[in-house]
C-alpha cells in the first residue's frame, strides 16, 4: 500500500508510491497488471476521468469499432473466449477492460476523476512530486500511459466560433443531439470517419463530407463469432491461442511490404480500388474518392459500408478540407459552399505533440515537450534524455501500420519490469537516467530504417508525421524485432544516480531496518 513520507517543504507527511501510472486504457491497465504479476503492490494509476478504459471509453460515436481482430487485440495474459465479433465494438473492448480491472484486482489502485496537472523531478530527493486535481503525491518511478489518441485534435477554423449549429469532435460525441433530418458536415476521412459516415448518413438529411485527402479502404472482414467457436474456445483454451497466433503470424509476414518493400503493395491497392468500385458508379465520384499516394502510406482502413454510403442521394463528398465558416455556411478550400446544422469534427488526435508532454517537468527544469521541440524521441521508445525514472507505453515510434498495439504495450511492460528489477539490484534510492548518445543512437537507427518504408517513401502526408515531417510515431520492423529489443534494460546505456546521504531513506530500507530492531540486531 502507499506509505507516507515527509512532505518537501513544511515538513508535512504526504502520500509516497514506487510507481505512479498515468491512464487507464490499455497501457495503463497493462502496467498494473504487470505490477502486480511482479510483486508490487506499492502503486496508483491516475485517471482523469470516471471509467477505466482510455480510447475506449472517450471514443463512442455511433459505428465505433476496431480494425484489428478481436483475439489479436486483447491482452496474451487475459484471452477472451467470448469476443461476439472477429472485429469488435467499442461497447465489447470497453466492457473487456472493466473485466480485466475487476479480474486482476486492480480497483484499490485507481484514483478514477484524477487529473494529472504537473509532474516534476526533484533531483535532491531522487522521486517525482506530482500534482493532481486531487492533490499532491510522490513517486519513485513515473510510468506515463496516456496514449497517443487521448485528446482531440480541433483545427483552427476561421468563424467556427460564431457558427450558430452544434459543433463537436467524434472522440466528444453528443448523443444528446439528435442528427435526424439535420444538415450535417463531416470533417475528415480517417478511421473514425469512415465508421461515423454510415451510421450518421441514415438519419440526416443532408450529410457532407470534407475530405482533404481520400483514403485506401479495404473490405471489412467481419462476421458474428457463432457459439460453437465461443464453446470450444472455452473449453479448450489453446484453440484461443492458436487463432490468436495465425492472426499474428500472418501480419508479420506482410510487415515487409511495408518496411522493405512498398512496390509489392500494388496488389493490394487493385483489391481497394475493386472494393470502392462495386459500390461507386459515378466516374466524377469515383476521381475523387481515389488516392494518388502508395497503399499503407496513410493507414489503411477497412469498411463494407463506407462507399455505398457516400453514393447515396443525401451525401455530398467535397474533395477538399473545411477553410471557413460564415453563420451556417461552410466554406471548403476550394469554394465549395454548403448550409449545415452541425459540423462534426473527425480530426484525429494530438499524436506527435502529446499533451502531457506540457506537464511532465525534468531535471534541468524543462518539460517534455521543450525536450521534444525538434520531435520525439526516446531509447527503446520507452524513456527520455533528462526525465530519470520516467517511461512512456505507446512512446515515441511503437505505433504499427498493420498489426495490434496490445503487442507493442506487452512488449513495453516487459522492459518497465525490468527496469524496477534493475533499480532493486541498485539498493538503496536511485534512478536510471538515460544517457543522451544512447537516446540519439537509437533513435538514428530507427530513423535510419524509416527511410525505405511506405510511410516514408509512399508520397502522403499523414499524422504519422511530426511538424517536422519526421515519422516519430511507426514501428520501422516486427513485433518480434521490438519485442527482442525491450527485452532487457541494458545500464550502459543510462546513468545511475544516487540521492544524497541525508536523504530519507527508501521504503525497502525502512522495512530492512525494522526487521533488524525487531530481531534485536
Amino acid at each position: 500500500m502507499a506509505e507516507r513520507e515527509r512532505g518537501p517543504e513544511q515538513g508535512r507527511e504526504h502520500e509516497h508510491v514506487r510507481v505512479a501510472v498515468i491512464g487507464s486504457g490499455f497501457g495503463g491497465l497493462g502496467a498494473a497488471v504487470r505490477l502486480r504479476r511482479e510483486g508490487i503492490t506499492d502503486f496508483v494509476v491516475l485517471e482523469r476521468a470516471g471509467a477505466v478504459g482510455g480510447t475506449w471509453r472517450d471514443n463512442s460515436y455511433p459505428g465505433c469499432a476496431c480494425d484489428v481482430p478481436s483475439h489479436l487485440y486483447s491482452f496474451s495474459f487475459a484471452p477472451n473466449p467470448d469476443w461476439p465479433r472477429t472485429f469488435s465494438g467499442q461497447e465489447h473492448i470497453r466492457e473487456y477492460l472493466e473485466h480485466v480491472a475487476d479480474t486482476f484486482r486492480l480497483r484499490s489502485h485507481i484514483r478514477l476523476n484524477t487529473e494529472v496537472e504537473v509532474v516534476r523531478w526533484d533531483a535532491d530527493r531522487l522521486w517525482w512530486e506530482i500534482g493532481t486535481s486531487n492533490g499532491t503525491l510522490t513517486a519513485d518511478v513515473v510510468v506515463s500511459a496516456t496514449g497517443p489518441l487521448s485528446d482531440p485534435k480541433t483545427p483552427d477554423i476561421p468563424g467556427i466560433d460564431t457558427f450558430p449549429g452544434k459543433v463537436f469532435h467524434s472522440a466528444r460525441w453528443d448523443h444528446d443531439y439528435d442528427l435526424s433530418g439535420k444538415r450535417v458536415a463531416m470533417i475528415g476521412t480517417g478511421a473514425s470517419a469512415i465508421q461515423i459516415v454510415p451510421e450518421i448518413q441514415k438519419k440526416a438529411g443532408r450529410l457532407t463530407l470534407f475530405q482533404r485527402t481520400p483514403p485506401w479502404v479495404m473490405p471489412r472482414a467481419d462476421r458474428a463469432i457463432t457459439g460453437v467457436e465461443r464453446w470450444l474456445h472455452r473449453q479448450l483454451p489453446f484453440t484461443t491461442q492458436a487463432r490468436r497466433g495465425i492472426l499474428w503470424g500472418i501480419r508479420e509476414l506482410q510487415v515487409q511490404a511495408f518496411t522493405k518493400r512498398p512496390n509489392e503493395l500494388g496488389m493490394v491497392e487493385q483489391l481497394a480500388k475493386r472494393n470502392m468500385y462495386r459500390a461507386i458508379k459515378d466516374p466524377a465520384l469515383r476521381a475523387k474518392l481515389t488516392p494518388t499516394y502508395r497503399i499503407g502510406c496513410k493507414r489503411i482502413l477497412l469498411s463494407n459500408t463506407y462507399y455505398p454510403a457516400l453514393a447515396k442521394p443525401n451525401v455530398d463528398v467535397v474533395a477538399s478540407g473545411l477553410a471557413e465558416v460564415r453563420g451556417n455556411t461552410v466554406i471548403a478550400a476550394d469554394g465549395t459552399e454548403a448550409e449545415v446544422d452541425a459540423i462534426i469534427f473527425g480530426t484525429g488526435f494530438h499524436v506527435t505533440d502529446m499533451p502531457i508532454a506540457e506537464r511532465v517537468v525534468g531535471d534541468e527544469g524543462l518539460t517534455l515537450m521543450e525536450t521534444w521541440k525538434d520531435g520525439m524521441n526516446a531509447l527503446r521508445c520507452a524513456t527520455a534524455a533528462g526525465f530519470p525514472n520516467w517511461m512512456t507505453i505507446i512512446g515515441p515510434n511503437t505505433g504499427l501500420g498493420n498489426s495490434s498495439m496490445i503487442l507493442m504495450i506487452e512488449s513495453q511492460l516487459n522492459y518497465m519490469a525490468d527496469y524496477l528489477r534493475q533499480l532493486d539490484v541498485l539498493g538503496g534510492r536511485a534512478a536510471l537516467a538515460p544517457r543522451p548518445a544512447a537516446v540519439s543512437a537509437w533513435n538514428r537507427r530507427v530513423q535510419e530504417r524509416m527511410k525505405r518504408t511506405v510511410w516514408n517513401t509512399g508520397g502522403c502526408t499523414s499524422w504519422y508525421l511530426d511538424a517536422n515531417g519526421v515519422n516519430t510515431t511507426v514501428w520501422p520492423g516486427t513485433t518480434t524485432e521490438f519485442r527482442a529489443a525491450t527485452r532487457r534494460v541494458d545500464l550502459n546505456e543510462y546513468e545511475v544516480l544516487r540521492a544524497p546521504k541525508e536523504t530519507p531513506p527508501s521504503r525497502k530500507e525502512r522495512e530492512s531496518d525494522g526487521a533488524k530492531v525487531e530481531a534485536g540486531a
